[in-house]
C-alpha cells in the first residue's frame, strides 16, 4: 500500500475543520469565551438615537440619579438623571424606581466618545411604555433565537445578527414578524448569507419556540329561571351558548354553584376567543329570556392566567365538599 501524504493529511484536516459560516477577521472564535461569542446587542446600530424610547433595568441608585443598563444595546451603561425621574416633586426616590426593575425611558443624549448616555423616565407617556415594552418583547424573542442557534452551531452571535437578524429588521418592519412568516412559509431565509444547515436550524427552532399557543378566554354569568320550564329552560340555553364553539374554538360551560356559571373558550387569537364568548353570552340571554328567566354577566370575557384557573378550580373543589357536606346533613 502507498505510503500517505502528511502533507496532503494536514491540509484534508483543516479543511473538515472548517467552521460553517465563514468568520471575519474579528470574528476569531479562538480568542473568543463563550460569553463574549454569544453576546451581541438586538439592533445594527450599536447606541440609540436622542429621543430613542429603550428598556433599561435599574443597578443603582446615587446622589445624581439612577444607573442603569439599557437591555436592548447589550447591556451598555446609562443614568437617569434626578430631576428626570418624574414630573412631580419627589419625596421618596424608591417609590418611582428600584434597583433590579426593568423601565422604559427616552434617550437625552448620546456622547459615543466617552460612552456617556442620558436618560428621561418622566417624559414617557403610558402609550409609549406599552409600544415600548412591544418592541422589546419582540427582539427579546428574536434574540432568544439567534443565540440558541449561536449557541448549538458554535457561531460568533454578533456574526449571525449580521447575516440573518439585521437584515430581516431591515426587510420586515421587526426581524420577529419574519420570523412568525416562517411559520408557514420556508423562503424567508432565501437570500440570507447563511448555509442551508443554520437556515434548518433556524427554522425549526422558531417552529418550537414561536408556534402560536392557545389561550384560555373566560367569562362568569348568573342564570335563573323561576318558571314552569326552569331547570329544562337553563339546560337548553346554556347548550345553545355552547353550540357556537367549534372544533378549533371549543366552549365549555361549567357550574361553579347555582346560580353562576363559568364559560371558557381555547382559542390561538385573544380577540376572537373574546368575541366568540360573546356571542355565546348573547345566545343564554336570548334563548333564556324568552323562557321567562334572566341571565347576568358578573366577569365579562377576558383572557385568564393560570394562577386565575388555578383559583377557579380550587374554589369548585371547595364548593364540591361543601355540597357533599350538606347533602350528608341532609341524609341524617
Amino acid at each position: 500500500m502507498a505510503d500517505s501524504d502528511p502533507e496532503q493529511e494536514q491540509q484534508t484536516q483543516e479543511q473538515s475543520e472548517e467552521p460553517i459560516m465563514s468568520e471575519e477577521p474579528h470574528m476569531d472564535t479562538n480568542f473568543m469565551d463563550l460569553g463574549e461569542r454569544l453576546s451581541c446587542r438586538f439592533y445594527e446600530q450599536q447606541y440609540p438615537e436622542i429621543e430613542d424610547l429603550v428598556v433599561v433595568n435599574v443597578k443603582h441608585i446615587a446622589e445624581m440619579g439612577a444607573y442603569v443598563t439599557l437591555l436592548e444595546y447589550n447591556n451598555i451603561e446609562g443614568m437617569i438623571l434626578l430631576s428626570e425621574l418624574s414630573r412631580r416633586r419627589i419625596r421618596s426616590i424608591n417609590k418611582l424606581i428600584r434597583v433590579n426593575r426593568n423601565e422604559v425611558v427616552m434617550v437625552l443624549r448620546v456622547d459615543k466618545e466617552k460612552g456617556y448616555i442620558d436618560l428621561s423616565k418622566r417624559r414617557v407617556s403610558p402609550e409609549d411604555v406599552v409600544k415600548c415594552e412591544d418592541r422589546y418583547n419582540k427582539a427579546k424573542a428574536v434574540h432568544s433565537v439567534l443565540r440558541h442557534v449561536a449557541e448549538k452551531k458554535a457561531l460568533v452571535l454578533e456574526d449571525l445578527y449580521r447575516r440573518v437578524g439585521w437584515p430581516l429588521y431591515t426587510s420586515y418592519k421587526h426581524c420577529y414578524d419574519a420570523f412568525k412568516v416562517a411559520l408557514v412559509q420556508d423562503d424567508v431565509f432565501n437570500g440570507l448569507d447563511v448555509p442551508d444547515e443554520i437556515k434548518t436550524e433556524l427554522l425549526t427552532y422558531i417552529r418550537r419556540k414561536l408556534a402560536p399557543q392557545p389561550i384560555k378566554i373566560r367569562a362568569d354569568i348568573e342564570v335563573t329561571c323561576f318558571t314552569y320550564e326552569g331547570i329544562e329552560a337553563v339546560r337548553s340555553a346554556l347548550q345553545a351558548g355552547q353550540a357556537l364553539g367549534s372544533a378549533q374554538e371549543p366552549i365549555k360551560i361549567r357550574l361553579i354553584a347555582p346560580p353562576m356559571y363559568v364559560m371558557t373558550c381555547m382559542t390561538l387569537e385573544k380577540d376572537s376567543g373574546i368575541e366568540l364568548l360573546n356571542q355565546s353570552i348573547n345566545a343564554v340571554r336570548e334563548a333564556l329570556e324568552s323562557k321567562g328567566g334572566t341571565m347576568e354577566v358578573k366577569m365579562a370575557p377576558k383572557a385568564v392566567s393560570q394562577r386565575e384557573e388555578s383559583e377557579l378550580q380550587a374554589m369548585m373543589e371547595r364548593l364540591a365538599v361543601e355540597n357533599a357536606e350538606l347533602d350528608g346533613d341532609d341524609d341524617k
